[in-house]
């Protein structure tokens, strides 16, 4: 009999925003091991190696087996327990991130169907968790080997997805959004801006990211500035006004008003508490 076992590792600081690792690992669970009721603030695959268990989610329960994968969704309260005769065995990662919520929407995977049973190349996206897990490690090299093997394992995914995707014009819409975003945030840019360059109106763009990311284009535009500014205040010793100016606010008092908002402290405040300039 194979020896229970858990091997995990959580990265420190996920600095990238459109996709990152969060956690990742494989584990042999007890019989009747179970994790929740409970919530995750991130997405989260397990790939069932071998032995049975159940999923609980929105007042449903998937009985799986070797072979089968589910998806836990950020803020979404979730039981998940081991057989007790076969308890399965797992490969998990966690990430989050913009690309997340759109990629998954080109897959088989749904909140209301949050599992696919039999996973097509279920060994290539077990072997592909593994490769995500030996590319480990706190540098910022890590991060991104890290997040391009997530990448590979999502297209997996992505490949051998069967439902017909009826979203196709809004994610290429929101994909196009979020590159012009990503190349021009640090210039003081409106939705107009965005939706020109998508070559929709304002209120179909609104629609897109609403639909796909659960969020409105200004929205995503001020929480990636604001992740910028994270990086920033963290990792150099510009001024709060350069960092506003390059970040695309001409005003740092309204910056701080802005990022005071989200974070629930100054910018000056949050350097304090995270400063690693090195």
């Amino acid at each position: 009999m194979q020896k229970n076992y858990k091997n995990s590792y959580k990265v420190t600081e996920k600095e990238l925003v459109s996709l990152s690792v969060y956690n990742v690992g494989f584990q042999k669970c007890n019989p009747l091991y179970q994790w929740g009721p409970g919530v995750r603030d991130h997405y989260l695959i397990h790939y069932i190696i071998s032995g049975k268990g159940s999923y609980h989610v929105n007042h449903k329960t998937f009985s799986l087996k070797a072979g089968d994968t589910f998806l836990v969704y950020p803020d979404t309260e979730v039981t998940y327990c081991a057989d007790e005769t076969d308890p399965w065995e797992y490969a998990w990662v966690g990430f989050t991130g913009s690309d997340a919520s759109m990629i998954l929407s080109a897959t088989d995977f749904s909140k209301e169907k949050p599992v696919i049973l039999d996973t097509p190349m279920g060994e290539s996206v077990h072997r592909q968790i593994l490769h995500i897990y030996d590319a480990r490690g706190n540098e910022f090299e890590h991060a991104v080997e890290m997040t391009g093997r997530l990448y590979t394992t999502l297209a997996l995914f992505m490949h051998t997805a069967t439902h017909e995707n009826m979203q196709n014009s809004a994610n290429s819409y929101v994909q196009k959004g979020i590159e012009f975003i990503s190349s021009h945030y640090s210039y003081n840019i409106t939705v107009e801006d965005i939706a020109d360059y998508v070559g929709v109106s304002r209120s179909h763009l609104f629609r897109s990211f609403e639909s796909i990311l659960g969020e409105s284009p200004k929205e995503y535009l001020t929480a990636f500035r604001m992740k910028q500014a994270c990086y920033l205040l963290e990792h150099s010793d510009l001024s709060i006004t350069a960092i506003a100016n390059s970040i695309g606010f001409d005003n740092s008092l309204y910056f701080s008003k802005t990022f005071h908002k989200r974070k629930g402290m100054s910018p000056k405040d949050y350097r304090q508490k995270h400063f690693c300039y090195k």
